[in-house]
């Protein structure tokens, strides 16, 4: 008898340790975060950083949740700010922030401002909007690399013309996609 009484015990409590798991893993969220949802929601951020403006350019990469952050950035906070947004994402497990921060340089914010008010003037003043502009002009110690998209060949060709007539301008790399942004 208490051997049975022992046998019924052992076997109620291993029974409700299966059923309490089972209850457990039914309550459990169901995790359909996907790289391609978290780069949607990592692009919204980085599109809707504060400190970001024309003269930073932020790229990213997700695999497996882990995002690595990429670019040159001249105005200060703003690599931070783009890690802590990115963070905060669901479905993110890390963030690798490799985002360069510019050194400060009169020389390159003399040539930066030249170069948007240049663009601004004589060329597509378009793509270079207060918010989220769609071209980025970096500039470091006299080098300068344009980022972003424009909707035709002859406006990215009109900005790579006009970036190397800019004084003090030593190398331009003209890296304008043609087409829609990617996110």
């Amino acid at each position: 008898m208490n051997r049975l009484r022992s046998f019924l015990f052992v076997f109620s409590a291993i029974l409700g340790v299966f059923h309490a798991g089972g209850l457990a893993q039914s309550f459990a969220p169901a995790s359909n975060v996907t790289d391609s949802s978290i780069e949607q929601k990592v692009g919204k951020k980085l599109r809707n950083l504060m400190r970001s403006n024309v003269f930073d350019h932020i790229t990213f990469r997700v695999n497996d949740g882990i995002v690595t952050l990429g670019g040159k950035v001249a105005t200060f906070g703003t690599k931070n700010e783009a890690a802590g947004r990115v963070k905060g994402v669901d479905g993110v497990v890390q963030v690798i922030n490799n985002i360069e921060q510019l050194p400060p340089s009169g020389f390159d914010d003399r040539i930066r401002l030249q170069a948007l008010r240049t663009f601004v003037d004589r060329g597509p003043a378009q793509y270079f909007s207060d918010r989220n502009p769609d071209v980025r002009i970096i500039v470091e110690n006299g080098r300068m690399t344009l980022e972003g998209f424009v909707s035709s060949r002859s406006d990215r060709n009109t900005l790579n013309v006009l970036a190397h007539g800019i004084n003090g301008v030593f190398q331009v790399t003209n890296n304008l996609i043609v087409g829609a942004r990617a996110y």
